[in-house]
């Protein structure tokens, strides 16, 4: 699929970026709402550590499994029909994670919520590369997490503030009909757009060659992006580091603050608030400050990648100070870190440039899932980390503390990596 000749301007085009945020919206919010919900489930459901990291990792399972089908759906139909079908089964799941009463119930209904909204960022990640220029991807881009997290923090104070009166089933009722909205939003609602781009596009292009050359490419597509020594110094770097933050945000953020901090489920509640609106604000920043002064192929500016590396660095630093100085004080050094870990949504842009678009959706799709591998790995991970080093007779402040220096190594050593092979660069930057 090649770049249209006119991109989507004024109105239409904050439309689009609207309507796909709202579905990025709840998909975040369905990410982080165990570290707010995580006390509740633990009684209601009678759940271990390791019960809960997995039920909250199911998520991530069922989010992982679908990208590399989504890649292909992306591409060969387009991201409205594609993210507005899906959609429905998330709604389902919540309905399912609702009403269940055993561990493997709600398992499967989290892990049907991570299919249902699979799609939300990527697709979004699909339209913007095909209907605007590539010199605004970063800024889409962030805009998007800047929605993403605004769903984050309607899963922390809101959510807390609800419980009691409601109980967390209701909430996850409630859920399931906004994500029936947000599917008729889509389909209903970018249908024209879609119509108008699509005829724009198929006036640019030669008819008979470019189905052949998207054939070929669909049949090569994913032996490709794997292949590119590229892509998996990419791969490795966001399994860990952007995967791992994915984890500690949607539940051990919570049990952090809880088990380690000695706070109450209220002070953690307002806590993750405000971890989660200094990511928000983070990510506004970036959307202003990335087009101006970061680079982006031959385009002057700071170069991207060792922006990312940089930030990297900053957040692993803060993360050591976590866990050394384990005080009710410490509670701060969790927005440094929200600030810092940013970066990651340019090493994402980055991908999504460095292949054309008529593979762009599996490319963005691929690295995606090596994100959700890494977030399942260690959301699971630390839970069976945790009970170990508590079994060995180490008290919960003390287990959790070593759990998070275990992922912290590997956080160290997915950085030196990335470093030391600084001479792999990107196939080709689209700018």
């Amino acid at each position: 699929m090649s770049h249209p000749t006119v991109y989507l301007q004024g109105r239409t085009a904050i439309r689009v970026v609207l309507v796909f945020g709202f579905a990025y919206f709840l998909s975040y919010a369905m990410r982080a709402i165990n570290a707010v919900i995580a006390p509740a489930l633990s009684t209601d459901l009678q759940l271990t550590h390791a019960d809960l990291g997995l039920l909250s990792a199911a998520y991530f399972m069922g989010f992982g499994l679908m990208q590399l089908p989504i890649g292909v759906w992306l591409d060969r139909h387009g991201p409205r029909r594609t993210e507005s079908a899906l959609l429905l089964f998330g709604a389902v799941g919540a309905a399912i994670f609702a009403s269940s009463e055993t561990l493997l119930g709600v398992w499967i209904g989290r892990a049907l919520i991570g299919v249902g909204v699979s799609a939300c960022l990527m697709a979004a990640f699909k339209a913007f590369r095909v209907w605007y220029p590539a010199e605004r991807q970063s800024q889409l881009g962030s805009w998007m997490l800047v929605m993403g997290t605004a769903g984050a923090l309607s899963a922390t104070v809101p959510v807390a503030m609800l419980m009691p009166l409601i109980g967390w089933r209701a909430i996850f009722f409630g859920v399931a009909a906004a994500l029936l909205l947000a599917a008729w939003i889509l389909h209903r609602g970018l249908l024209d757009v879609e119509q108008a781009m699509a005829s724009n596009e198929a006036g640019q292009k030669t008819k008979g060659t470019a189905a052949a050359k998207s054939s070929a490419r669909t049949d090569t597509g994913y032996a490709a992006i794997f292949a590119d020594p590229y892509f998996r110094r990419m791969a490795l770097l966001g399994a860990v580091h952007q995967g791992g933050f994915m984890a500690l945000q949607s539940l051990w953020a919570g049990p952090w603050m809880i088990t380690v901090l000695g706070m109450s489920v209220e002070q953690t509640s307002h806590v993750l608030f405000l971890f989660n609106f200094a990511l928000l604000i983070a990510y506004l920043g970036l959307s202003w400050w990335a087009p101006r002064y970061v680079a982006y192929g031959q385009r002057a500016g700071l170069p991207v990648l060792k922006v990312v590396a940089v930030g990297l660095t900053l957040a692993v630093l803060v993360q050591i100070l976590m866990v050394v100085l384990p005080y009710p004080d410490s509670w701060w050094l969790w927005i440094v870190f929200a600030v810092a870990i940013t970066v990651t949504t340019l090493g994402q842009t980055h991908v999504s440039l460095a292949f054309p678009t008529s593979l762009v959706g599996r490319a963005n799709s691929a690295f995606n899932l090596t994100l959700f591998i890494g977030a399942f790995s260690v959301q699971w991970g630390i839970g069976l980390l945790v009970d170990w080093f508590a079994a060995q007779g180490w008290d919960g402040a003390a287990a959790m503390r070593m759990a998070m220096a275990c992922y912290l190594l590997l956080q160290v050593f997915a950085l030196w990596r990335f470093v030391r092979e600084w001479s792999i660069q990107a196939p080709a930057i689209a700018l």
